[in-house]
């Protein structure tokens, strides 16, 4: 515990920061665990575009200022490390993980990753993803309601499962699934698996004892078949990511060790199954709810699509399909704000912040600015067909050298889903829907996983 807490940069008690609430800091964390959003607009409301939280591991200043987010992400990322603000996940991503990186280890990482998410590549994987929601579709029951999120979550795990890590259906597929599965259901149920201070075992007790036991059953799966692939050409003439990660090599021509194999295929889980699966039942419940933006996303499909089902040949023309997922990220981002820690002192915006301080852009305050998304409240996808939104104004995937490395396969995982599900089935919301944000792990999730009916 004590080591874990030596990773995260110490609280700043410097009188000069901007001010904020001024309770003890376990009750801070506390608050913000519970009701995360009610907090950042209370503090916003009282406090305006800077306001200080201090948590028993860090101190945070929290901006929606958009010149400020611009400052941030266009900082020289010695200074602005954003691998130390991620040290949350530690115990889930590894050490390796290039969202924990900073530097040069980060820039190495990022580079030996980038190859499979390139454009070209993600046309490749259109099919499987089409063809996994298709089949998750057959399974759905016809005239009652049942909760969409978990269907999302299926559908994003298959997907992981076949082009991330190049596993089709047999037992080793099936083995590492259903472990996949208990250990982001662990983790999802209790933010204490999370929390430094809260990470010891007490004889095996603890949700932290049972998350690691978990997460020792999926390494050995992981290591097993890195080690087979290995054995076997690195996986040459695959398609699927582990095997063009196998193949990969630095500048010096070096590979990835087994171990940061681990750590970034981790990451990809993390980064490409809840969160997409979240945004998607954010998604559906948005577009359900607006009889008129889901008739133009049906007219659409029905113009570019026809009675095919969709392949990646369609996906350009579905520009209102795309605007729909990307104004849902607009009002419910799944993670509220992105951390950068410090490494000496910086002026933003006339505030004088510390070393030590973690800079916090906020995503779900700044996206929802009157000044640059006019009745930010309303679900309007038209404002994504207008023009281009600035990346200080709009990212839901973060900013900068630290923008999410697989934000082109979320979005593109996103289209193809939503213009599957809406090619092959019509949906509505039950007439007792009633959702709200409610905390899963580090995400904001439909408090009823979206429940919809199938006609």
């Amino acid at each position: 515990m004590d080591a874990a807490l030596d990773t995260l940069p110490r609280p700043v008690t410097d009188t000069r920061l901007p001010p904020g609430p001024k309770l003890p800091s376990l009750v801070q964390v506390a608050q913000f665990i519970h009701d995360r959003l009610g907090v950042l607009e209370r503090c916003a409301e009282r406090y305006g575009e800077f306001f200080t939280l201090r948590f028993p591991w860090e101190t945070l200043v929290f901006t929606w200022n958009p010149e400020a987010v611009k400052q941030v992400f266009g900082g020289d990322p010695a200074i602005y490390f954003a691998g130390q603000g991620n040290n949350i996940l530690r115990p889930f991503l590894g050490d390796s993980s290039v969202l924990l990186l900073d530097g040069a280890e980060h820039l190495r990482q990022r580079r030996l990753l980038l190859p499979p998410f390139h454009g070209e590549r993600m046309r490749a994987y259109a099919d499987v993803i089409r063809d996994v929601t298709l089949a998750e579709i057959d399974r759905w029951p016809r005239g009652r309601a049942f909760p969409i999120h978990p269907a999302m979550q299926e559908i994003t795990l298959e997907v992981i499962m076949r082009a991330v890590f190049g596993m089709e259906s047999g037992d080793r597929h099936d083995s590492l699934r259903a472990k996949l599965k208990q250990l982001l259901d662990e983790g999802a149920r209790s933010i204490l698996v999370f929390l430094p201070f809260l990470q010891f075992d007490l004889g095996g007790l603890t949700p932290y004892a049972r998350f690691k036991r978990q997460m020792a059953a999926v390494d050995r799966l992981l290591f097993d078949e890195i080690a087979e692939r290995r054995a076997n050409g690195n996986g040459a003439g695959r398609s699927d990511i582990l095997s063009m990660m196998l193949q990969a090599v630095d500048e010096d021509g070096k590979p990835m060790t087994p171990q940061e194999l681990r750590d970034e295929l981790l990451t990809l889980l993390v980064a490409g199954h809840e969160t997409s699966a979240t945004s998607l039942a954010w998604v559906f419940y948005y577009l359900l709810s607006d009889r008129q933006a889901l008739e133009r996303a049906q007219d659409e499909l029905r113009r570019a699509v026809g009675e095919e089902a969709p392949s990646a040949a369609h996906l350009p023309e579905l520009r209102y399909v795309d605007a729909v997922i990307k104004e849902t990220a607009r009002l419910r981002p799944i993670i509220v704000f992105v951390a950068r820690a410090l490494q000496q002192p910086v002026d933003l915006c006339g505030h004088r912040l510390p070393a030590g301080v973690t800079v916090a852009p906020c995503i779900y305050l700044t996206q929802r600015r009157a000044d640059l998304y006019p009745e930010p409240e309303r679900f309007r996808p038209e404002r994504f067909l207008d023009g281009k939104q600035m990346p200080y104004e709009y990212f839901p995937f973060g900013g900068g050298v630290r923008r999410c490395l697989g934000m082109a396969f979320a979005q593109y995982e996103m289209k193809v889903v939503l213009a599957s599900v809406l090619s092959r089935c019509s949906l509505a919301l039950p007439p007792d829907s009633d959702v709200r944000p409610v905390r899963r792990a580090i995400t904001l999730a439909p408090s009823d996983g979206t429940r919809v009916v199938v006609s």
